[in-house]
């Protein structure tokens, strides 16, 4: 299984990690067995948003003889109450479900204290002004957690996180769907209306991974499958399926993408999606699927998909564009992307404009410009 830095939290997780989700439907044995045969295939990652004892049970006595090998998502405003879950800002409700949380899962604390589920500007603003951050600045200073993260569905929130001076990576849903779904302060939206077609992606996800990347915040990828609508023709909104290799090759593709958090409810699932460590090009190959979908609109935008190679002059055709799009528009280049390029075996001075690789581009992407645009870019 290979590893990502996880931005500034200088954490190495796994490229797939373990979404706990699904955890409470089945025995604890059982559930317990998903956990530690994901251990076994090197996914080190795990979310724990659930606020029920059996989930964070289940995680805990998983993960009790290897808490030091495990990178553990707790969230801070996930509460049980009465039998259900509720996400609170009220400190009474707040913190003894955290203490619970940091209680069941073991060690003595959490890797990554995430700031639970913001997706409006209002409860952006409660969050940032009460003394709930201030709870979550307290329990980082005392290192109960150990790094600051932040769940949203919502870009614009997750943009508003990044350009803070504390918050260091967020958990995100990304899909290629949702990717082309304007910014909304209710999830649900996200699940329908698309039949008008699908537009390419949404302005504001562009530029929320773009600065993650240049800010150095690291992205865990929710809801990657789509709620598992994206595997089913029937469902997909695209009118036809993808594979799970994928779905988790176009979350990993994104700029500041470091893990994707799948949910599992057997051991077969979970070997399926470590096997995309293994699968070759054409099984990641999610730019067919979307270029030959009948609801689809998605000319012109490169989606560092890797169709473009092999280029004859050695280019990392994907990457360049990748870099390019970070650095384009920002008032100036910014150092750590220019090194990047730099460090390229061939950047796009190499470029002979054969146009080999538009040819092979799913999306009509104008490659050959795009290269004399980057070598203008860097100078090189």
């Amino acid at each position: 299984m290979r590893t990502r830095k996880l931005g500034k939290t200088n954490l190495w997780v796994s490229e797939v990690g373990f979404g706990g989700e699904w955890l409470e439907r089945h025995p604890e044995a059982h559930s317990i067995r998903l956990i530690r045969h994901a251990h076994e295939k090197g996914i080190n990652i795990i979310d724990c948003w659930m606020p029920d004892p059996k989930s964070r049970d289940i995680i805990g006595k998983a993960i009790a003889d290897c808490r030091d090998e495990w990178i553990v998502q707790g969230h801070i405003g996930s509460t049980w109450q009465k039998g259900q879950y509720v996400r609170t800002r009220d400190m009474k409700e707040v913190i003894p479900a955290f203490e619970d949380l940091v209680r069941r899962i073991g060690g003595g604390y959490i890797d990554l204290g995430m700031i639970h589920y913001v997706d409006s500007q209002e409860d952006w603003n409660t969050c940032m002004g009460t003394s709930y951050i201030d709870y979550v600045r307290e329990l980082y200073e005392k290192g109960i957690i150990r790094h600051i993260g932040l769940s949203t569905h919502n870009p614009r929130i997750a943009k508003m996180a990044a350009e803070t001076d504390f918050i260091e990576m967020i958990l995100f849903s990304i899909n290629p769907a949702f990717d082309m779904k304007p910014a909304s302060e209710d999830l649900m939206t996200m699940f329908g209306d698309y039949d008008e077609g699908l537009k390419g992606i949404d302005p504001d996800r562009e530029t929320l991974y773009r600065l993650c990347e240049t800010r150095d915040v690291g992205i865990t990828v929710m809801k990657g499958f789509f709620g598992g609508a994206l595997l089913d023709e029937k469902r997909s909104p695209f009118g036809v399926a993808f594979t799970p290799a994928q779905l988790i090759h176009y979350a990993l593709t994104r700029p500041a993408v470091c893990s994707i958090l799948c949910g599992y409810d057997t051991i077969e699932q979970i070997d399926q999606a470590a096997a995309y460590e293994t699968a070759s090009p054409e099984e990641k190959d999610y730019a067919s699927v979307i270029a030959s979908a009948p609801l689809h609109s998605y000319a012109g935008q490169c989606t560092y998909c890797g169709h473009c190679q092999p280029c004859p002059r050695g280019i990392d055709i994907a990457m360049v564009n990748k870099l390019y799009d970070l650095a384009f528009r920002q008032p100036e280049l910014p150092e750590s992307i220019r090194s990047h390029y730099e460090g390229l075996g061939a950047t796009a001075s190499s470029c002979i404009g054969c146009r080999k690789c538009e040819a092979r581009c799913p999306f009509q992407v104008p490659v050959a410009k795009r290269m004399e645009g980057a070598k203008k870019l860097f100078g090189a």
